[in-house]
C-alpha cells in the first residue's frame, strides 16, 4: 500500500487523475439527491411569487446591502429554531433569484420576519433603528421614505421571470408599472419584509 501511495505521489499525471476521480465522486454524491428532490421544483404549500411591489422591495433590499448583515435561512440547529422559528427548507426559495441566504449575521435572521411587526414599526426602524431597538448598530435609511420607485424595468423583469417558470400572468405584467405608481422605496422594502416566511 505504501508503495502504491509513493507511486501516485511521484507521478503528477496519476495524482491529478486520482484527484479528479475523488472530486467527481464527491460532486456526484452531493448533486444526485437534488435531482430527485421535488421540493426544489414545486415549492412549499401556499408559496406565491413576489408581487411587483415586493419584488421591487427585494431589489432595494439587495441594493442597500441588507443581505450583508441579515441572513434569510434558519439552519436546523436547536438554538436557531428556538430563536427564529422552524428551519428553512429548499422549497421556500423557488422564487428567489438570487437566493439571499447569507452567511453572516450582524443583525437577526429575517427568514420569518413577515407579520411579526407592523408596517409602522418597520418604517420607524428603517428611518432610525435605535428608536425601536436601542442597542441596534444598523445604519438609518431615511431616504427610502422620500424616494419614489423607478418602475421602468419592472415589466421586463416580470417577463424574464415568467420565462424562467414563475407563474406571472400577462395581465399582472401589464399592470405592474401602474401598481408601483406613487409608491416610495420605503413602501416597497416594507412590503418585501412583510411577506418573508408568510407562505
Amino acid at each position: 500500500m505504501l508503495k502504491l501511495h509513493k507511486t501516485i505521489e511521484s507521478n503528477s499525471a496519476l495524482l491529478i487523475f486520482g484527484i479528479l476521480i475523488v472530486a467527481s465522486i464527491g460532486g456526484f454524491v452531493q448533486i444526485l439527491p437534488n435531482l430527485f428532490d421535488e421540493s426544489l421544483r414545486k415549492g412549499v404549500e401556499n408559496l406565491k411569487p413576489y408581487t411587483a411591489l415586493e419584488l421591487t422591495g427585494r431589489d432595494i433590499y439587495i441594493r442597500e446591502g441588507c443581505v450583508g448583515c441579515h441572513s434569510q435561512q434558519i439552519r436546523p440547529l436547536v438554538a436557531e429554531v428556538m430563536r427564529y422559528g422552524k428551519k428553512s427548507v429548499s422549497g421556500e426559495f423557488i422564487y428567489d433569484r438570487p437566493f439571499l441566504w447569507g452567511s453572516k449575521r450582524t443583525g437577526p435572521d429575517l427568514a420569518r420576519i413577515g407579520g411579526k411587526y407592523s408596517d409602522k414599526w418597520h418604517k420607524l426602524h428603517l428611518i432610525k433603528p435605535q428608536s425601536v431597538v436601542p442597542e441596534s448598530i444598523m445604519p438609518a435609511y431615511p431616504w427610502l421614505a422620500k424616494t419614489q420607485i423607478n418602475a421602468n424595468s419592472i415589466q421586463a423583469k416580470l417577463q424574464l421571470l415568467q420565462k424562467m417558470g414563475h407563474p406571472y400572468s400577462d395581465l399582472q405584467i401589464q399592470n405592474a408599472k401602474q401598481n408601483l405608481t406613487s409608491k416610495t422605496e420605503m413602501q416597497a422594502i416594507i412590503a418585501y419584509l412583510q411577506v418573508l416566511g408568510t407562505y
